[in-house]
């Protein structure tokens, strides 16, 4: 009987290691199950997150359609030779002969569209000038800013520094802006004839001083009675060749 025994106990023994250890093996599957179902949806999410945060966005910025501001100067289908010299980059040929014709390609700037004789689009053309820098053009083809702080009537007459642009339907060498040394030429409004009348008929009293805006010496001929005469025969000549000109430095109109 006790061996009997002993083996039924052994046979129990073994049933629950046998037992226990499939229970152990079941709870780590299921704990293994758990983690990777718990796992996947925040790798998923952090998926998502690393590819939004690397990937480019999906609108893109929208690209400048900003017009430059020369197109302003610029007709619209109209002769190529004829546009301005803003809507236009040429090949400047230094080598030319001052003051004889010469002939540069040029071609027209972004946006710009011109045709040419046969009304045909064209982006490149040729143009005819002189050979001639900017700052040795003819008065008329450029404008300068003007002074209203020189003296206009003064010995020897007074220059500015004045900056000067070239007009738009001037082609030339060199910068279209440059500086350039010109005489005092604003005028105040004052009238030379006006002053002229006033020294010869009331210069006596002064009224021609007080016309140009020379108030002492106005006065002073006032009450000296025109320096009994001779300082209004003296004014008369001296208004009248232009010498004695408006207080404030201007010239006569």
């Amino acid at each position: 009987m006790a061996p009997v025994a002993v083996l039924r106990a052994l046979r129990r023994l073994c049933s629950v290691a046998l037992f226990l250890s499939q229970l152990y093996v079941l709870s780590g599957r299921a704990g293994s199950l758990m983690t990777t179902k718990h796992s996947q949806p925040q790798s998923a999410f952090a998926k998502s997150l690393t590819s939004t945060s690397t990937n480019t966005p999906y609108f893109k910025e929208a690209e400048s359609t900003e017009i430059p501001s020369y197109v302003t100067k610029c007709p619209s289908n109209g002769l190529c030779s004829r546009l301005p010299a803003d809507c236009m980059t040429c090949n400047t040929n230094y080598s030319c002969i001052y003051g004889k014709p010469a002939t540069f390609d040029c071609k027209v700037k972004p946006h710009v569209h011109c045709v040419d004789q046969n009304n045909r689009e064209q982006e490149n053309f040729t143009i005819n000038m002189t050979c001639q820098f900017c700052w040795q053009l003819a008065t008329a083809d450029y404008v300068c800013t003007n002074s209203t702080s020189c003296m206009t009537v003064s010995c020897p007459r007074q220059r500015y520094n004045a900056t000067c642009t070239v007009r738009d339907n001037v082609h030339c060498l060199g910068n279209r802006v440059f500086p350039k040394m010109l005489y005092c030429n604003w005028t105040g409004g004052y009238k030379w004839s006006t002053a002229l009348a006033l020294s010869i008929t009331l210069g006596g009293f002064g009224a021609d001083r007080f016309y140009l805006g020379q108030w002492r010496e106005g006065l002073g001929k006032l009450f000296s009675f025109g320096g009994l005469g001779i300082w209004t025969l003296i004014d008369v000549l001296l208004i009248g060749v232009g010498y004695v000109g408006p207080a404030d430095g201007s010239l006569y109109i």
